[in-house]
C-alpha cells in the first residue's frame, strides 16, 4: 500500500465559473495542491487563484473547528454541539412563542448560493418556522434586475444565445473577473470570448477602468460612475431617432415606445458627452455598433446579440432606472430568442424547461406580510438594505434574532458602523461560517461548518438558464478530510438540528419532512434531484463534469398572445424627467468606484497568504496624471471625504482608471480582516431606492487629500 498523494476530480464552488479542480491529496486526506482540471469540458484547465488557494482556506490555523460560544465578558468559548444547538432552539422558541416567527430571519451569503443543499435549507428552515424574513446579497448589489423584471416584464426564451451573438454590449462588469455576467461563459471566459472575436463577435464595454474586458473590447466608453443612466438613455435616444430598433418587434411586444422616445428627448449625445465626461462622437459610434442593421443577401437585417450589466450601475445613483435601461437595448432592438432558437441548456440537475417566444409579466401585487420597513418582498425576499431599519425600530414586529449563512453582513452592507448598531442590538444572532469574521465577532454562537471540498456538491439548478451555456453539469463528493480535532456539521444540518431542537420538522421540497432519522448528504441530493433532466446517478458517474448529450430544445411559438414589455410606466418616465434637473457635480470633486479583482470574492479569505502575496491590502486606485497633480506617490495615505463618511487608504497608481475617478474593491477591512472597508462612505438610510431599499454604493462624489496623522478623523 503506499503512501503517495492521490489527484481527486472536484470543483471550485466560490462563484458561478464552479470551475473544474485537480486536488492532490495526502494518505490522511489533507490537500498538498490544487490545480485547474484540463480535461474539464468547459473549464478546460483554467481556474483562479481564490480556487487555487483553497487547500490555504482548509489548513487555516485561523479556522473555526469546534462551535463558540459568546461569554459575559465579551469573548468566546468552546462548546459541543449539543450545548449549542439546544440554547440555540430554547431561545429561538422562545422568540418565535412571545412575538412571531418574522421576529426570525435569516442572511443568505454568497457562498450559500453555489452551496446545493445549504441553498434549500435556508429558506426550508423560515418555512419551518413560519417567518418571511429572508434576506440575501442578491438584494445587495444586484436587485434592480428583480425590480426590472417585474415592472418591464421579461422575455420567456431570454436573450439571443452567445453562441450566435454578432455584437455584445457590457455596461459596468468586468465578466473575464467576476465571471456572473449572464451574456459571457463564466466558464474560462477568456477562451471563450477570444473563440468568438475570432469569428467576428464584437465587444462593447462601458465603465469608469479600462477593465480586463475592456481591454478586448472593439469600443471602449469611459464615463464617470455614476452617470450610467445618462450614457444608456443617450444611446436610446440615437437608436431610435435614426430608427435602428427593430419596428416589428417593437410592434408585437411593446407599449409605449412613443412616450419613452419623448422622455429621451434631452439626453442628446452632446448633452450626455457633457454630463459622463465622454465623446459625443463615441457615443454614437457605440449605438452604431450595437444597433445598426446590417446589409444581408440585398436586405437589412438587425444584429444578433444582447446588453448586460453587472454590479457598476445596479451599485450606482438611480440603480433602478440604469437597470430598466440596459434591458430596454435589448427590448427596442428585439435581442430575445425566437421561436425555433436553440435552447442553449435545456436541463440537466434541474427539469427541462420549455420556453416560449413571448413577454410574460412578473408584477404581483404587493405581499400582505410587510416588513417594519415597509418594503415589499421581492420574489420572497425583503430587501436587505433594510435589514438594519427591520431590526433598529420601536414596532413590536421588529427583527430580533438572525441566522447569518455563507454572508458577511457586517462588511457587505451599507453604513458599516449602523449595520454593527443592528447586529449588535439583535437578542441573538447565529452566525454559520468557517472564520471568525467581522459579523460572526458580533454573534451569540459561531457555528463552524464543513468546507467545499469537504462536502458533497452537485452544480447549481437555478443557474441553468442564466449562467450556463451548455448542458453540463458536475457532482463533486468530498476530496478532503477536515483538519485533524475538528467537530464539523454541513450547513444543512446546522439548519436541520436548529429547526429539531425547536420541534419543527424540515421540509426540503417534500423528502425531509420528519426530525428524525437524518439523511447523509448524498442521499438528500439524490432525492432531491428526482425531477432531474438526466438523473442523478448519470450526473454521479460523470467524473470531472460532463456535457450531456441531451435532446435538444428550441424555442416554442407564443401560447399567449398580447402580452406586452411596459417599458415607459409612469415612474421611469417621472425619474428620467427628474435626472434632468439634478444639479451638476462640482468639477472638483472625484467619482468614487467600487471594481473587482481576480483574488478574492466580496469579504472572502484576504488575509491567505498565496492572496497575501499578490494583493496585501485593497488600495485607492487613481489615473497616475491625478496622482501627480495631487502631489501623491504609490502608498500614500489619504483621506476619502464623501457626503456620509470618510475612509483612510493607501493610493496606488493604475493607467486603467479615468481621470477623476478613484476605485476600490469591496468587503475588506474590519476588525477581522485587513484593508479598508468602503462602505463606511456609504449610507443606509439617504438615497434609497423606493421599490428596494438600495442604497448608493458607487458613483457618488468624494474629495481626496493627504493623510494628515495630527488631523481629527472626521466622523
Amino acid at each position: 500500500m503506499t503512501n503517495s498523494p492521490v489527484i481527486r476530480k472536484s470543483a471550485c464552488r466560490i462563484c458561478a465559473g464552479q470551475c473544474g479542480l485537480e486536488v492532490e491529496v495526502d494518505a490522511s486526506g489533507h490537500v498538498q495542491s490544487i490545480r485547474g482540471d484540463r480535461a474539464n469540458p468547459l473549464s478546460l484547465g483554467y481556474a483562479c487563484i481564490k480556487g487555487l488557494t483553497l487547500h490555504e482556506a482548509l489548513a487555516s490555523d485561523k479556522r473555526i473547528l469546534k462551535p463558540l460560544r459568546r461569554m459575559g465578558s465579551g469573548g468566546f468559548e468552546q462548546v459541543s454541539w449539543d450545548d449549542a444547538l439546544s440554547d440555540i432552539g430554547q431561545r429561538l422558541t422562545a422568540i418565535a412563542s412571545a412575538h412571531s416567527g418574522d421576529a426570525i430571519g435569516a442572511y443568505k451569503g454568497t457562498l450559500v448560493y453555489s452551496n446545493f443543499l445549504a441553498n434549500a435549507a435556508l429558506p426550508a428552515f423560515l418555512q419551518a418556522i413560519n417567518s418571511t424574513a429572508l434576506y440575501s446579497t442578491m438584494t445587495v448589489d444586484q436587485s434592480a434586475k428583480w425590480v426590472v423584471s417585474q415592472r418591464l416584464g421579461v422575455w420567456s426564451a431570454g436573450r439571443q444565445a452567445f453562441d450566435t451573438a454578432e455584437v455584445l454590449l457590457i455596461v459596468g462588469s468586468n465578466p473575464l473577473v467576476s465571471l456572473s455576467t449572464m451574456n459571457i461563459p463564466p466558464h474560462n471566459p477568456v477562451k471563450a470570448l477570444r473563440k468568438a472575436r475570432a469569428q467576428g463577435l464584437k465587444l462593447i464595454v462601458i465603465d469608469p477602468r479600462k477593465t480586463e474586458t475592456a481591454a478586448h473590447a472593439d469600443l471602449l466608453l469611459q464615463p464617470l460612475p455614476g452617470e450610467d443612466v445618462t450614457v444608456l438613455a443617450a444611446l436610446l435616444h440615437v437608436i431610435l431617432k435614426n430608427d435602428w430598433h427593430d419596428a416589428e418587434f417593437c410592434r408585437d411586444h411593446v407599449d409605449d415606445l412613443d412616450a419613452l422616445q419623448i422622455a429621451l428627448a434631452p439626453f442628446t449625445p452632446d448633452y450626455a458627452a457633457r454630463r459622463a465626461g465622454v465623446d459625443a462622437e463615441d457615443l454614437i459610434a457605440v449605438a452604431d455598433l450595437f444597433a445598426r442593421p446590417v446589409a444581408d443577401g440585398g436586405r437589412l437585417r438587425h444584429k444578433r446579440g444582447s446588453a448586460c450589466s453587472g454590479t457598476g450601475p445596479d451599485m450606482g445613483p438611480r440603480s433602478n432606472l440604469a437597470e430598466h435601461l440596459v434591458e430596454l437595448l435589448n427590448v427596442v432592438c428585439g435581442r430575445y430568442a425566437r421561436a425555433g432558437d436553440r435552447v442553449p441548456h435545456p436541463g440537466v440537475v434541474g427539469p427541462r424547461r420549455q420556453t416560449y417566444a413571448q413577454v410574460v409579466r412578473m408584477r404581483a401585487a404587493p405581499e400582505e406580510r410587510l416588513a417594519p420597513s415597509q418594503y415589499p418582498r421581492i420574489y420572497g425576499e425583503r430587501m436587505a438594505g433594510a435589514l438594519c431599519d427591520d431590526v433598529l425600530t420601536d414596532d413590536p414586529a421588529r427583527l430580533r434574532a438572525l441566522i447569518v449563512a455563507g454572508g458577511n453582513p457586517a462588511l457587505a452592507l451599507p453604513d458599516s458602523r449602523r449595520t454593527a448598531q443592528a447586529l449588535t442590538a439583535l437578542d441573538l444572532l447565529v452566525v454559520i461560517d468557517p472564520f471568525l469574521s467581522e459579523t460572526a465577532r458580533h454573534a451569540d454562537y459561531v457555528l463552524p461548518p464543513l468546507m467545499m471540498l469537504e462536502r458533497h456538491e452537485v452544480s447549481k439548478r437555478d443557474w441553468e438558464t442564466t449562467l450556463a451555456f451548455a448542458p453540463y453539469a458536475q457532482y463533486t463528493p468530498p476530496v478532503a478530510a477536515p483538519p485533524a480535532g475538528a467537530d464539523l456539521l454541513d450547513d444543512w444540518e446546522i439548519l436541520w438540528e436548529i429547526a429539531r431542537h425547536m420541534g419543527k420538522p424540515l421540509d426540503l421540497g417534500g423528502v425531509v419532512k420528519e426530525s428524525e432519522p437524518r439523511h447523509d448528504s448524498e442521499d438528500l441530493i439524490r432525492r432531491l434531484l428526482d425531477d432531474s433532466a438526466v438523473g442523478f446517478d448519470a450526473i454521479r458517474k460523470a467524473e470531472g463534469g460532463k456535457v450531456f448529450d441531451v435532446e435538444p430544445m428550441f424555442v416554442q411559438p407564443a401560447r399567449k398572445q398580447g402580452v406586452r414589455f411596459s417599458i415607459a410606466p409612469a415612474d421611469v418616465i417621472s425619474e428620467l424627467e427628474d435626472v434632468v434637473k439634478d444639479p451638476a457635480i462640482e468639477s472638483s470633486l472625484f467619482r468614487f468606484a467600487c471594481r473587482r479583482v481576480r483574488e478574492v470574492q466580496n469579504t472572502m479569505y484576504h488575509d491567505l497568504p498565496g492572496i497575501q502575496a499578490r494583493m496585501r491590502d485593497n488600495p485607492a486606485c487613481m489615473n497616475p496624471d491625478e496622482m501627480a497633480r495631487l502631489g501623491l506617490a504609490d502608498d500614500d495615505e489619504i483621506l476619502i471625504s464623501g457626503p456620509y463618511g470618510a475612509l483612510r487608504a493607501r493610493a496606488r497608481r493604475d493607467a486603467s482608471v479615468r481621470p477623476g475617478v478613484v476605485s476600490m474593491t469591496h468587503g475588506w477591512g474590519g476588525a477581522g480582516s485587513v484593508g479598508w472597508n468602503v462602505n463606511e462612505l456609504t449610507s443606509s438610510v439617504a438615497d434609497r431606492e423606493p421599490l428596494n431599499a438600495m442604497s448608493v454604493l458607487t458613483g457618488f462624489p468624494v474629495s481626496i487629500s493627504r493623510w494628515r496623522s495630527n488631523a481629527p478623523f472626521p466622523l
